[in-house]
């Protein structure tokens, strides 16, 4: 087994806050001497039926301590997924049917397995502890907590003062997975940023059971390709694992140079040192950002899809992105915009189209391509940096955003 002072190297390596880290010193510790594993816990509502590299950020976590012989614990929030996480919603959140909620579950379980070992995981569903939960179970969960206390969450605050609704489903929703922590006994949890309240109403609830506390391990928001907002596939900046392979290739390839450096942090499996020699790398000019980016994509895809398909998948790029298929004489301009810009108005404006709604039925006919990958979104933005914008076979343009 590995030493705690290696283990602590590279699981605290992109992660934003240890609560606490003295305590998950001590947790690698005993666990290295006894020889016990901890148990690593990570919930996923199955809202969606598709998994996209934000989320995989937490797996590849998980990943990182299954390889260090830890047992990874990975939740299927069936029966929370039927609620809705409340977590950075400004509005009362839809809840799904069973069957949507159960459908999504079966997708997840397929797709996991590209990253973590199949027979190291432990898939849980929390319906099977909260389904066998009476009335009187659930009425002294909610007597664990104080609406005051609930209030103190940010997303509730602000609905609160603004008079939206907050319903007392949502109130319970914190409460339920706090308490997958007790009924799992976990040792550590993983989370996002946003999912602070939560991740830390376990610890309470396993302090009120007369549990050890679980250390709290919070790991930042990956940005979607517009460089700005949590990657969303309702937001449409989304790189799905699923994806064919040139599609995430060409999606990568399209990302900032400043994000890409984010990517390689809670993404590649290089090594920290690895990682921390190419930003020196970059920052002394030895080492061009489209060569690292080429190797990242490289790397993403062939996770996902092995390697003759990303060895196709660089040779489409480079075919299409290289001007072999592009001409020479093709119009260049540069703006400056501390926005990103809506690809439907950069073409209206730039006469690759007579109109937005030209511009979008275009799109909706796979007829538009950035970088030689197929645009499937008409609210796709573009952040800084350099494209190739192509409309049917005939028009192209080069656009540099500063």
């Amino acid at each position: 087994m590995f030493t705690p002072d290696k283990q602590l190297s590279e699981l605290s390596r992109g992660v934003s806050e240890i609560i606490t880290e003295a305590e998950f010193v001590e947790k690698l510790r005993k666990s290295y001497e006894t020889g016990i594993p901890l148990k690593v816990k990570a919930g996923f509502d199955p809202t969606a039926p598709d998994i996209h590299l934000g989320h995989t950020v937490l797996i590849e976590k998980m990943r990182q301590f299954q390889e260090f012989g830890h047992e990874v614990i990975f939740l299927i929030g069936d029966f929370t997924g039927m609620i809705g996480d409340p977590s950075g919603k400004n509005e009362l959140r839809k809840p799904l049917s069973k069957e949507d909620v159960l459908a999504n579950a079966e997708t997840y379980k397929e797709q996991i397995y590209k990253i973590l070992s199949p027979d190291k995981t432990k898939i849980v569903f929390n319906s099977e502890w909260f389904s066998q939960m009476d009335a009187i179970g659930i009425a002294r969960l909610g007597a664990m907590q104080t609406v005051a206390r609930m209030l103190e969450r940010d997303d509730f605050k602000k609905r609160f003062a603004s008079q939206n609704s907050i319903t007392l489903l949502e109130f319970y929703y914190p409460l339920f997975q706090g308490y997958d922590s007790v009924h799992l006994k976990a040792d550590v949890e993983l989370g996002g940023t946003d999912q602070r309240f939560n991740l830390l109403m376990g610890r309470d609830l396993q302090r009120t059971h007369g549990q050890k506390e679980q250390t709290v391990i919070m790991l930042p928001l990956l940005e979607g390709l517009d460089g700005v907002n949590k990657m969303s596939k309702s937001l449409g900046n989304y790189i799905g694992i699923n994806e064919a392979p040139n599609e995430i290739f060409g999606k990568i390839m399209s990302i900032s140079d400043e994000l890409m450096l984010k990517y390689y942090e809670l993404l590649s499996h290089r090594s920290a040192q690895e990682i921390t020699t190419l930003k020196d790398a970059l920052k002394a000019g030895t080492h061009h950002p489209k060569k690292a980016k080429e190797d990242l994509a490289m790397e993403i895809v062939e996770r996902y899809h092995g390697h003759d398909e990303t060895l196709k998948a660089k040779e489409h790029f480079d075919r299409v992105f290289g001007a072999k298929e592009i001409p020479e004489d093709m119009k260049e301009i540069v703006i400056a915009s501390a926005e990103p810009l809506w690809i439907c108005k950069i073409i209206k404006d730039n006469a690759l189209s007579a109109s937005t709604s030209e511009a979008m039925r275009a799109i909706k006919q796979g007829g538009v391509k950035i970088d030689g990958r197929v645009v499937t979104d008409a609210n796709e933005k573009l952040p800084k940096g350099e494209f190739v914008i192509s409309v049917g076979k005939r028009k192209f343009l080069k656009i540099t955003i500063d």
